[in-house]
């Protein structure tokens, strides 16, 4: 059975989820950026779009591309590319 393309990749887009502080600064569980972008442009584009975001939530969170923790702030060439899946994940402790 072949997939059908999603809005999300015919649109050049990919998904960005927030969690806890991340979705609470935002507002958003979920949004849509648009693809490709250099992972190195995250961040910047993050705090262009919700002032602030950076220095209040982003120094502490980890990030997933298609599932796989990556150094966001690295300049190592990793393009999001359209369809894929980002995370932004706060810290988590446990007791």
């Amino acid at each position: 059975m072949l997939e059908q393309p999603t809005p999300a990749k015919t649109a050049g887009n990919f998904t960005i989820h927030y969690f806890a502080s991340a979705s609470s600064f935002t507002s958003k569980d979920t949004e849509m950026l648009p693809a490709p972008m250099r992972l190195l442009e995250l961040f910047p584009a993050l705090e262009e779009k919700y002032p602030g975001i950076k220095d209040m939530v982003l120094y502490s969170c980890g990030v997933s591309l298609d599932g796989e923790y990556v150094n966001a702030e690295a300049d190592d060439g990793v393009l999001i590319g359209c369809g894929a899946e980002v995370a932004i994940i706060p810290p988590v402790s446990s007791g």
